[in-house]
């Protein structure tokens, strides 16, 4: 363990920093605008938890990122024995058994699980020397993915589950997995898939799977969010409709607006030059987080950069996609934008990992 000293602060992307915490101040504006006539001052919950958020990406900073990777055994167990807990205990909320309260908090489990699995899968294959992954170790590496997996499907949370596809993809792509392993890996993907539309998911989520094909087929039941956020995108225009001022958000017709819609909100207000802006500051977020990658001092710093800057990317992609029409609305926050203080947590830990990495990367520091 290395304690952070005068040396390794003058080695931190102060860039970085800086547009993780320009898109979550974004984001508390757009929050503000889509629920500041409902009680409960989300604004002011979410600037809070950049608060929690920015302590612990600070504390996460203060220690060298191969120590929590040594750790990350522990971690894997505290995990998977806080999900297994979050199953028997958790209040069953919108369907969903995701939630524990902490005192004044609730969390989120599952979020906090994706960076356990960054660390875990650093740690699997920061040693392995061969040039592609060998059967058993692929094996080995899905069986300790997938037990996290199970129990955060069975809460049901697709879409914190679907996220683990990014951790586990780009710890394979690093650990040369086999074109023959892809395909039976996909192959084996669809089975289960066939499996689990007949046995597993539920009447809604199957109608959230058929209204990408058809939304207008159910205009008041599954197709009701993607037609509200299409009709809220499309309103916005060039310049928007300005803050405060947009219909579908502020009378009330487009559904988690402040959550997994919020970039429907951005939309409708700003138009096309808000969207714009606001996608160029995440490409140049993900940009900043990938190129890091060649800054790496070990391979294990080379998987945390890459699963994280990857997972990152993913969670954007899918929530833009969703909501304009082009995924199933499986429940994936826009990072740093959406309000919920797990999965901003969980953002801000996964960047400070990045930010570790980067700060350390000469070896004699």
């Amino acid at each position: 363990m290395m304690m952070i000293d005068r040396r390794l602060i003058g080695e931190v992307d102060w860039i970085l920093l800086g547009l993780i915490l320009l898109q979550s101040l974004v984001g508390v504006f757009f929050i503000y605008s889509s629920t500041n006539f409902l009680p409960g001052a989300y604004h002011v919950r979410q600037l809070i938890w950049i608060g929690v958020s920015l302590v612990a990406l600070l504390l996460v900073l203060a220690v060298d990122y191969k120590f929590f990777v040594s750790l990350s055994g522990y971690f894997y167990g505290l995990m998977v024995i806080l999900l297994a807990m979050t199953l028997v205990f958790a209040r069953l909320v919108a369907g969903t058994k995701s939630w524990i309260t902490l005192g004044l908090m609730q969390l989120q489990p599952s979020e906090l699980a994706k960076i356990v699995m960054i660390l875990v899968f650093a740690r699997l294959f920061a040693e392995y020397k061969s040039a592609y992954l060998t059967t058993q170790h692929t094996l080995g590496a899905l069986l300790v993915a997938g037990v996290p997996l199970l129990l955060i499907i069975a809460q049901p949370d697709l879409g914190t589950a679907m996220t683990f596809l990014a951790i586990i993809g780009g710890a394979f792509i690093l650990a040369g997995l086999r074109k023959k392993a892809i395909v039976l890996l996909v192959l084996a993907a669809l089975a289960i898939g066939v499996g689990g539309w007949t046995i597993a998911l539920k009447d809604y989520q199957k109608k959230r799977v058929t209204t990408l094909i058809n939304p207008a087929g159910d205009p008041r039941g599954s197709g009701y969010q993607v037609i509200q956020s299409k009709i809220a995108i499309g309103s916005g225009g060039f310049a928007g409709k300005g803050f405060q001022k947009g219909t579908q958000s502020q009378l009330r017709f487009l559904p988690a607006r402040h959550t997994d819609f919020i970039f429907s909100v951005i939309g409708e207000e700003t138009g096309f030059l808000g969207v714009f802006v606001v996608i160029l500051l995440y490409f140049a977020l993900l940009a900043r987080m990938f190129l890091s990658v060649a800054k790496a001092r070990d391979r294990a710093g080379v998987y945390i950069i890459f699963t994280a800057s990857l997972l990152i990317a993913f969670q954007f992609l899918v929530n833009i996609l969703m909501i304009i029409g082009l995924f199933p609305v499986v429940g994936i926050t826009l990072p740093f934008l959406s309000y919920g203080g797990s999965s901003l947590l969980a953002s801000y830990v996964a960047c400070g990992l990045v930010l570790n990495v980067k700060m350390r990367r000469f070896a004699n520091v």
